[in-house]
């Protein structure tokens, strides 16, 4: 079978044509689109479909925002994609949506071990229920629900949840958001746009100035980038303490995440930025916020995390959902 999956975000779009056999999945092409340059999916996938030189048997997109049965309306995009439209326009006889993190949670059995960093180990021969959490231009969050066998994901849109605060500094830090927001969530900390909102309370709390240096590369490139790579060269200035202070807090979210699944089948951690902050990320401090859970701790420590490593996993997962159906 030979199938379109797509990985729809705020910030870009990845398309992939992939052939499924009994050897599994091989990918034939791939082409990545920045997603506000263009009005809708459907452009895009006109686009694409340019280079695709054989008939597709069918579509399967993860987007990043909720799916209500053949529709979705992308969060961070202004978007409207309608599954039964895009068939009907490119004569492809079925066409699947899901939320991008369920298409991450179902790409997860699709990649080899390598594709994985432990970041801790959790019980010998854990099984269960599993939970996949992701930072990037959002927050996402989805399930695995474990039935014996094997593990069927599902999404939720926990990343919108109230953001909860564990010390004097974070609410400080729910103070200062609330001034922007009436809804402060989860994803308001824990995303690219959310660490820039942290460095951008941390220096007004801290009554310290942003050098011109880093104001001058966050004009001109991604800032959160920019706070991430400085924060490397000087561990004590204001981009470290930002970092350190999202790790705790992706950290917190990812334990409470795992607590509400009972995910002692395991968490993992995957989205664009968890590979880029890998070193932050084995420091301890994630690991030190996912576990403190009162009474909970020694349910969260029998519990496995692991970082997803490639970030095509959203890619393929459609591919293994299609196959599965």
């Amino acid at each position: 079978m030979r199938l379109i999956t797509g990985d729809i975000g705020g910030t870009k779009t990845r398309l992939a044509w992939i052939e499924v056999g009994s050897e599994g999945v091989r990918q034939l092409k791939e082409q990545e689109f920045h997603s506000r340059r263009f009005d809708g999916l459907e452009a895009i996938l006109a686009r694409f479909l340019e280079v695709v030189d054989a008939p597709v048997e069918a579509a399967g997109f993860g987007v990043a925002g909720p799916v209500d049965g053949r529709l979705c309306y992308a969060t961070n995009l202004p978007w409207k994609i309608d599954a039964d439209a895009i068939a009907e326009r490119f004569g492809i006889h079925r066409v699947e949506l899901l939320n991008d993190l369920e298409a991450t949670a179902w790409g997860i059995d699709l990649l080899p071990p390598g594709d994985f960093v432990t970041l801790h180990a959790g019980a010998p021969g854990a099984t269960g229920n599993g939970a996949v959490i992701a930072a990037g231009t959002g927050l996402g969050e989805a399930g695995l629900f474990w039935n014996g066998e094997r593990f069927t994901p599902f999404a939720t849109e926990g990343g919108h949840s109230d953001f909860a605060p564990r010390d004097e500094l974070e609410w400080a830090l729910l103070d200062h958001l609330r001034q922007s927001f009436d809804h402060v969530s989860w994803e308001r900390v824990v995303s690219g746009p959310g660490l820039v909102g942290l460095f951008d309370f941390l220096s007004g709390y801290r009554n310290t100035p942003i050098p011109e240096r880093i104001a001058s590369r966050m004009a001109r490139e991604d800032p959160a980038a920019v706070i991430a790579n400085e924060a490397g060269r000087d561990g004590s200035g204001l981009c470290a303490e930002a970092m350190r202070l999202f790790v705790g807090l992706y950290g917190a979210e990812a334990g409470n995440l795992a607590l509400k699944h009972m995910a002692t089948g395991g968490l993992f951690v995957g989205g664009g930025i968890a590979p880029k902050i890998l070193p932050w990320l084995t420091t301890g401090e994630f690991i030190a916020a996912c576990h403190a859970k009162g009474r909970m701790r020694g349910l969260m420590e029998s519990m496995p995390v692991k970082v997803i490593l490639n970030d095509r996993a959203a890619l393929l997962g459609p591919a293994a959902l299609l196959s599965r159906r």
